[in-house]
């Protein structure tokens, strides 16, 4: 999914206390650009169609059954990868304004958007539909981004959280000496500003993807993502356009442990936290005050499971991470299961279709099926290595 390259080093790296249930997370929340925190005083959208798979997982583990359906009472993101998903949107507000008046309280769902033309331009296995010969950008405004708006609009009294296009902006700030990514920089950004604008509605909070440590934490990377931000952010009207951004979508870097300073001893930012708060820094230098970040800890629980930094692929060994929570650390506003743990990342078999190499490293686990398919014997190693425990 990601080819990252950090250009001091001139390496190429191939890439892309809070056990219990989901509930209410109360409190104040101070005020930033946009606003307060969406992920407080709000229950989370629970999507029917990862339970099922949850559940059909634990029918065929019995043994361990009770510990697989607890992930059941976390939310994950949905995700809207293609124009065809866009129709699953609807379903799904609707599901969750039933779930929000069942319980009294706004249901927050975690949307991420993700189908720009050359999508990955950096990889293969989840390169998108879209293509600039093909009329990509001209669809990716009218097929696929005004529908998600109207869907935004009909559910105007419920909060929505998007984390938009993840690795699209990485790739422009890294891997413009890649020709796909050089010829698809003008298309992401274009497509970013005009979804910025369409999702600046009142029960809308936007996060723009910001990689993760083991991608954007050199100091070089993070100026120059930061400015990447400025640019589109300055076209679509401004910083207060979002709410902040998103780190390590679907990926593995752990939040605290020190994994990444033996993995890249030159990178400032061992961890996912210490990335947060040094890019935070970094953003305030460029016109950025006080805004926020998720981070992805669906599969970030253990460390201590990669022999290469960037290695992406349906990590070997991988668990369950900090179950999903507001206001978690400084600068935060949650930790989410924004990959739904489960899904694959892409297929493994090298004779199929949309192979990337680095679902063949051995850091790779086997067997793996395509790219957003039910990998279930991983979800269950998931489940058993995940760190808090369930």
């Amino acid at each position: 999914m990601r080819y990252y390259v950090h250009s001091i080093l001139a390496l190429a790296l191939l890439t892309p206390g809070c056990a219990g249930g989901i509930g209410e997370v109360s409190g104040s929340s101070k005020e930033g650009t946009t606003g307060t925190n969406p992920f407080k005083g709000v229950s989370f959208f629970l999507n029917p169609e990862y339970t099922a798979n949850v559940e059909a997982t634990a029918a065929k583990h019995p043994e361990e059954a009770a510990h697989i359906r607890k992930v059941a009472t976390y939310p994950t993101g949905v995700w809207l990868s293609d124009i065809k998903s866009v129709a699953n949107l609807q379903g799904w507000l609707d599901e969750a304004k039933k779930q929000q008046d069942a319980s009294g309280k706004p249901t927050l769902t975690m949307v991420v958007v993700y189908n720009l033309p050359e999508r990955d331009c950096s990889a293969e296995s989840s390169a998108g539909e879209l293509s600039i010969d093909q009329n990509g950008e001209e669809r990716y405004r009218m097929e696929f981004i005004d529908p998600i708006v109207a869907q935004f609009k009909a559910h105007a009294s419920q909060p929505i959280a998007v984390i938009l296009e993840p690795d699209s902006l990485g790739n422009m700030a890294t891997n413009m000496a890649i020709p796909k990514c050089q010829r698809a920089k003008a298309v992401y950004r274009n497509g970013i500003v005009y979804a910025l604008k369409g999702f600046h509605l009142p029960n809308v909070s936007v996060y723009l993807d910001a990689g993760h440590s083991g991608w954007l934490g050199w100091d070089d990377n993070r100026t120059k993502i930061a400015r990447v931000f400025k640019n589109v952010l300055n076209d679509a009207g401004g910083p207060q356009m979002i709410r902040g951004f998103a780190t390590n979508t679907s990926n593995y870097t752990h939040l605290s442990n020190r994994d990444g300073a033996a993995l890249e001893p030159s990178n400032p930012c061992p961890n996912e936290l210490t990335y947060v708060s040094t890019m935070l820094k970094t953003l305030e230098m460029y016109g950025f005050k006080d805004h926020h970040f998720i981070v992805d800890t669906s599969r970030n629980g253990k460390g201590g499971i990669r022999a290469k930094w960037g290695s992406w692929c349906n990590v070997h060994g991988a668990g369950l991470g900090e179950r999903p929570r507001a206001d978690p650390a400084p600068g935060i506003d949650a930790y989410f299961w924004v990959k739904p743990p489960g899904e694959s990342d892409g297929s493994s078999d090298a004779a199929g279709p949309r192979f990337d190499a680095m679902c063949g490293v051995p850091d790779a686990t086997k067997g793996a099926p395509q790219a957003g398919q039910w990998f279930e014997s991983y979800f269950v190693d998931l489940v058993r290595n995940a760190k808090p425990p369930l």
